[in-house]
């Protein structure tokens, strides 16, 4: 203890000895920072960026005392000069400012949403989010899901994304980026900051945290389960931001409960092609249309108590056609063959007919029942569903 002593006795007679008249007058105030690169700055509370200087992850040395907008972003030190009066960067001109936020990652918006109620009013506006929106959530976000979420707002209280301070594992796991202690001190303003409740920002870090279950269609539901292969069925997902994958639960069939799948991926989803409920009956409006070679989903449920699912097949000709194009009539023929060639032939689920002219709901309790028709035109969704094919045929 006693050698301790002594050893910081000298390291303090040392620095009394020192004499700063050799530097400059700012020399006493300024503050090192070191940041690995320029993006860094979108992960730091706006109050803290007046202390901090740097271009391309070099360090800087500027006064404390100086603003953000008093601090030249120079690598020269001498380029550094204080002026009398303070700016801040608010009095960027509006397009200048709106061009600064249009460029800022969600994480971004939410943090520049937090440091004064000037640029909370900016950062919050449906025009910024709802590119982010569209990026993130437009191919899996459809009127059914816009449905529920205004409802949600609308009836149901609890539906707020971040209501109380206990229920802020959600910010948190959004914010993890951020110092900890400067999220703590913004969760309690976590309400005035993303007020509107119905905005687009709002939707977005209510699908963001997992907190909204919202309908959209899985394909080969449970992973891959063999009865519901080269088939799409409806579902409530959350979103897991931990796995970039989604919760998929899965209503009831008859008398089975409620199933539900962990670890659905992206391009395992999409949004329903027409907007009805699973149990209605599509109207199809392309019978007259089908031809040998096309592509459709027809609608199919085990009995009357299940829900339908879609499930892919192609147009096949009649029996009494040899299948050539030259002399093929199966598409001025009131009956329609469709085959389903995931399944080997002679099984039941192979083919099934259906009336070109008064078709609804055909089938029985032995095959199930085939309901409404779509025909697939989009490349997109035939490409989906022949990268979903199953490797052995199925009987």
């Amino acid at each position: 203890m006693l050698l301790y002593f002594f050893t910081c006795l000298s390291f303090i007679l040392l620095l009394k000895t020192l004499s700063l008249k050799s530097l400059p007058s700012w020399a006493s105030q300024i503050t090192l920072v070191w940041l690995p690169s320029l993006k860094d700055l979108t992960m730091l509370p706006f109050s803290m960026l007046a202390n901090f200087g740097l271009s391309g992850g070099r360090l800087f040395q500027i006064p404390y005392k100086m603003t953000l907008k008093k601090a030249c972003f120079n690598s020269r030190v001498e380029n550094v000069e204080e002026v009398d009066d303070e700016m801040s960067v608010l009095d960027l001109p509006e397009l200048a400012l709106e061009c600064i936020l249009e460029r800022l990652p969600p994480r971004g918006l939410f943090s520049m949403a937090g440091v004064c109620s000037s640029l909370r009013k900016k950062c919050v506006s449906d025009y910024l989010w709802e590119r982010h929106m569209k990026q993130k959530w437009g191919r899996l976000i459809g009127p059914a899901a816009y449905r529920v979420w205004k409802w949600c707002t609308a009836t149901r209280s609890d539906c707020k994304v971040f209501k109380q301070v206990n229920n802020q594992r959600g910010l948190i796991k959004l914010l993890n980026f951020l110092p900890f202690t400067w999220i703590k001190s913004k969760l309690g303003d976590s309400e005035r900051v993303f007020q509107p409740k119905d905005s687009i920002m709002s939707w977005y870090l209510s699908l963001e945290t997992g907190k909204l279950w919202f309908p959209a269609q899985v394909y080969n539901r449970e992973n891959g389960h063999v009865g519901f292969m080269m088939s799409c069925y409806d579902a409530e997902l959350s979103y897991d931001s931990r796995t970039d994958t989604f919760q998929a639960r899965y209503p009831p069939h008859g008398r089975r409960a409620v199933v539900i799948e962990s670890g659905v991926e992206w391009d395992r989803l999409r949004t329903p092609p027409v907007d009805i409920h699973p149990r209605d009956l599509h109207i199809s409006d392309c019978l007259s249309d089908l031809r040998p070679g096309d592509h459709i989903e027809i609608q199919w449920r085990r009995n009357k108590e299940f829900p339908y699912g879609w499930w892919y097949g192609v147009v096949g000709h009649l029996e009494s056609c040899h299948g050539s194009g030259s002399y093929c009539l199966c598409h001025s023929s009131d009956t329609v063959v469709l085959q389903f060639n995931q399944y080997a032939p002679g099984s039941r689920w192979r083919q099934t007919t259906v009336d070109r002219r008064s078709h609804k709901e055909e089938g029985n309790e032995a095959v199930g029942f085939y309901g409404g028709i779509r025909k697939l035109e989009n490349e997109d969704e035939i490409s989906m569903w022949k990268q979903l094919w199953p490797a052995e045929i199925l009987e």
